[in-house]
């Protein structure tokens, strides 16, 4: 097992991590007045190229590139602005 492959079983756990951490808050926080939930996107890590993508020949459509992976990262965590439902505060 080469470093490599750990770096990226660590990356993937602690990326994992950081969903379950928003997951949990937005759990905890679903019946507050005004909470806006958020979502996590992740980006892969990539750090060696094995080949370039070629361009298309009159007998083929090109291939793309080869890359070896290392992992994934936190992409970004983006909150939801959207409009919940509506509620009544009193009644007249």
């Amino acid at each position: 097992m080469s470093l490599s492959s750990l770096f990226s079983g660590v990356s993937g756990l602690s990326a994992n991590q950081t969903k379950m951490d928003v997951i949990g808050n937005n759990i905890a926080n679903a019946n507050a007045n005004g909470f806006k939930t958020s979502r996590v996107n992740f980006s892969d890590v990539f750090s060696n190229s094995l080949s370039e993508a070629t361009a298309p020949t009159t007998t083929s459509g090109g291939t793309g590139p080869q890359q070896i992976g290392q992992g994934v990262t936190l992409g970004s965590v983006i909150r939801d602005f959207s409009q919940g439902a509506l509620k009544q505060s009193c009644r007249a």
